[in-house]
């Protein structure tokens, strides 16, 4: 027995009318009628009753009738899902992203995600760039929002945001008062800043930009997390240079203010393996439309 012989049976019954239902079906009448015998046969029981007037449905029938409308459902319902699946429109996605990706650019990515594949389960996790590139290694996150450089075979990158860097200063801090504040006058200051172990990209900006302006920064702390170095400036135990989207982390006790010396921009880049699962390339789609760069 195959499914189309479900599907000829199906129409019989709904019409009650070989003839109509071989119109439904777009074939010829004793081709139907053949069919319907021959499921019969293989069923070892009769699904009608034919008179030269009228067709009706056996006991037997009917209960046959009611269980294959179920089957049909089933099997219609198992294409549509593989049909969402294929599309990236189905199933789970595990994304990680750094912790200050959360004030730009994840949000309206997340956001925009949701709405076009609402089926698509998203499980969030913020982790380090270095956490992010062993969980996908691993294939425990299926992509991320990390801190760019990405140099590893097997694995893709590409940027999605850049912003300037600012610095952020104590409230209590005497250049609190300017519109802007020049690096060179926070040499002598004690730096919060990030390991480098963990996002050398960062690092190695804010770096580059205090040599620029004549000095190394003396690292008084050092914090994983970007909310952890503000709160740190906010206790006055040094001052930060942090990407410009973290004035969005309403924190009390701090002051962000612009560096004009600075060229110096940080990116977030997406990361995902090779031969990426359907869902992983939807994602990336969306992403490109809303941050605007080519992925």
């Amino acid at each position: 027995m195959e499914l189309r012989h479900l599907r000829y049976f199906i129409a019989v019954a709904e019409e009650l009318n070989f003839t109509r239902a071989a119109e439904k079906l777009h074939i010829a009448q004793p081709p139907l009628s053949q069919q319907i015998q021959q499921l019969e046969a293989q069923l070892g029981f009769q699904l009608f009753r034919r008179t030269k007037r009228t067709v009706q449905l056996t006991e037997a029938g009917q209960v046959f009738f009611e269980e294959s409308q179920k089957i049909m459902q089933q099997v219609d319902r198992a294409i549509q899902l593989g049909r969402q699946t294929s599309r990236g429109e189905l199933g789970q996605l595990t994304v990680g992203f750094v912790s200050s990706a959360a004030h730009n650019v994840v949000p309206p990515i997340l956001q925009a995600f949701r709405t076009r594949c609402r089926a698509v389960k998203l499980e969030l996790h913020e982790l380090t760039t270095n956490e992010q590139l062993q969980r996908l290694r691993e294939g425990r996150i299926d992509i991320g929002f990390v801190r760019p450089p990405v140099e590893e075979e097997g694995i893709n990158s590409e940027i999605v945001f850049r912003e300037p860097l600012m610095v952020a200063l104590p409230e209590t801090h005497p250049l609190t008062d300017r519109p802007y504040v020049e690096l060179r006058e926070l040499s002598g200051e004690p730096f919060i800043l990030f390991p480098r172990s963990l996002a050398p990209g960062l690092y190695d900006a804010i770096v580059s930009l205090c040599q620029q302006a004549g000095f190394s920064p003396i690292a008084g702390q050092e914090a994983i997390q970007m909310q952890t170095i503000i709160s740190l400036v906010a206790a006055e135990m040094g001052v930060a240079i942090v990407p410009a989207s973290m004035q969005n982390f309403q924190r009390r006790g701090v002051v962000y203010k612009s560096l004009p010396e600075s060229t110096c921009t940080v990116a977030i880049a997406l990361i995902w393996r090779h031969h990426p699962a359907a869902a992983v390339q939807r994602f990336l789609e969306v992403a490109r439309q809303i941050s605007g760069f080519e992925i």
